[in-house]
């Protein structure tokens, strides 16, 4: 992705269960924030390292294990600080147990350096992620909005929305997430979600069966 409002952007793919993690830097300071190096840490700085960047933090969109089991690693080789919502902390515990079902032994789970909340800004030196929560898919769930670009995790996906079957799911939680407050963002937002393609505010109002299906459902008990 172009360089945007003097932000640098990389995604790159990761894991078995094909999760998007972002790298996000100023093109001025250089400074990074990782969201969501789900897998394969090596890949990751790789990618940091081609785009001479220093990673500061880490910036978690929920504690599933497809989105963390890079985290450790990642914080070996750059020290940065992991942040994640507290009500995710149940997820992370069960982390190492996660990753043996996946095929994963050994893998370690840090705890987090600090929490984010609603409303917190998530700031390295030319870069601020304001902190939007979107419970449903987890607990804890947040996402992160920075320059018209929206970090979803996996709350809001290109013409569908997160799992809500795992264990602390929660559909009517989830919607009312999208609805009030993902679709009160700007139209042209482009939304980065934690997997598949990316998509934007105005499409997935606008086409997405799920938001259609619930925006009709509050017309009618108006």
């Amino acid at each position: 992705m172009p360089l945007i409002n003097e932000m640098e952007i990389r995604g790159l793919v990761v894991g078995a269960f094909q999760e998007n993690c972002y790298i996000l830097a100023s093109s001025k300071t250089k400074e990074a924030i990782i969201v969501d190096p789900g897998d394969e840490p090596d890949r990751i700085m790789d990618v940091v390292k081609d785009m001479g960047v220093t990673v500061k933090l880490i910036a978690n969109s929920h504690g599933h294990a497809d989105h963390i089991l890079g985290v450790s690693g990642v914080q070996e080789s750059t020290g940065a600080k992991f942040l994640i919502n507290q009500l995710d902390l149940g997820l992370l515990d069960q982390g190492a147990d996660s990753a043996k079902q996946m095929g994963r032994e050994g893998v370690t789970v840090p705890h987090p350096d600090g929490y984010v909340q609603d409303g917190d800004v998530v700031s390295v030196a030319g870069l601020d992620l304001q902190v939007i929560y979107t419970p449903g898919h987890t607990p804890g769930s947040v996402s992160y909005y920075v320059n018209g670009l929206l970090f979803s995790g996996d709350t809001l996906f290109r013409g569908s929305i997160g799992r809500t079957d795992f264990p602390g799911g929660d559909y009517d939680q989830e919607m009312h997430s999208i609805v009030n407050r993902l679709l009160e963002l700007p139209e042209d937002t482009i939304v980065l979600p934690g997997h598949m393609m990316e998509t934007t505010i105005r499409q997935e109002r606008a086409t997405n069966p799920f938001i259609l299906q619930e925006l009709t459902r509050l017309r009618d008990t108006e």
